[in-house]
């Protein structure tokens, strides 16, 4: 089973009990938009898995036909684990797609032409978690320790292996565990000393538990963090559609990040699972940790971090072939 494969399978399973919920006629399983907005050129975007709060920006567009008003029919699209990360991008199924930069890097090493046109997340959402007693005071300090994570796969094993790198330790040096997506419980029952997690998921989960915790970070990784791509035919003939869609999502995260608790409302008619108030209130500790990950210049591309991302992954084996880092991002297009 390919990486790729094995991220769409464990990601559903991420967002636990969601994954049996239809996605509401707000967003379509196919890849005609449902009603379309008069002549104008037709997006659909895949949001992967199944419907969650992190996609709130592109509800919020979607719901205010903001994506219209700046020239472009955009049809949010939710795949489950029965697909490939990156495969309806490939049978056409879907125009754009919301991935990890470093996904997307290995789709071109396996031959897919897959492009990121605006990296959304600014911050890369990973971080190294441990109890608040423990004696883990350093990346330094995980040696001789068990680490979890959800397998050797994805973003928070590329965090793993940077921290490693960060650290001067290697792989033989700890414990590495795959629990799945058991952070919280893992950690809390002593299963493990640390576990790898996202900020605006894993963290909020401890907080909501009053399990006090201790982050460990790394100051500058060599990882892109999640954003939009399109293959390389889609970004040559319709970067002014593309750059509408971005426009659009654009404006759907400020909305998340001056009025989440308007977000989280309308996410709603988006994500069947946020019917109850509790787990509104979730929904939005989990949306106010998203949109501190967006930096200052939504979509913007840090030519730098591209670079470094692409001789970490030739040099610790997480791509086939090296890729060339300006394979595999554009700045050609902006919100």
């Amino acid at each position: 089973m390919s990486t790729l494969t094995r991220r769409s399978l464990l990601g559903a399973a991420l967002l636990t009990g969601m994954a049996a919920c239809a996605p509401t006629n707000r967003t379509s399983s196919g890849g005609q938009s449902p009603n379309p907005s008069g002549d104008l050129p037709q997006l659909t975007l895949g949001l992967t898995y199944v419907p969650d709060i992190q996609f709130a920006p592109v509800y919020v567009a979607h719901h205010f036909d903001w994506f219209a008003e700046e020239g472009v029919s955009v049809t949010p699209r939710h795949h489950g684990a029965q697909e490939k990360l990156l495969g309806a991008l490939q049978t056409g199924d879907e125009d754009v797609v919301f991935a990890g930069g470093g996904e997307m890097l290995q789709g071109r090493a396996e031959q897919i032409p897959v492009r990121n046109f605006g990296t959304v997340y600014q911050t890369y959402p990973c971080v190294i978690v441990v109890p608040a007693d423990s004696p883990i005071q350093s990346l330094a300090d995980l040696r001789g320790h068990s680490v979890g994570l959800p397998g050797e796969y994805g973003e928070n094993w590329f965090y793993l292996l940077a921290a490693l790198q960060e650290a001067g330790l290697s792989r033989d040096d700890l414990d590495i565990a795959s629990i799945g997506y058991t952070q919280l419980a893992a950690l809390t029952g002593n299963r493990v000393d640390a576990v790898v997690g996202f900020v605006n998921n894993d963290v909020v989960r401890f907080e909501e538990a009053n399990f006090p915790i201790r982050t460990l970070t790394i100051d500058d990784p060599p990882l892109v963090g999640v954003g939009f791509g399109a293959l390389d035919p889609t970004i040559a003939d319709r970067r002014d559609d593309l750059a509408a869609m971005l426009r659009g999502v654009k404006r759907g995260a400020e909305l998340c990040t001056s009025d989440p608790e308007q977000a989280v409302q309308i996410a709603v008619e988006y994500v069947p699972t946020l019917a109850e108030a509790e787990q509104q209130q979730h929904a939005l500790a989990v949306l106010k940790a998203t949109t501190r990950l967006f930096g200052d210049e939504f979509g913007r591309q840090d030519p730098q971090r591209w670079a470094a991302m692409a001789t970490f992954f030739a040099a610790q084996g997480l791509v086939s072939q090296p890729v060339p880092a300006t394979d595999a991002y554009t700045t050609d297009i902006t919100a």
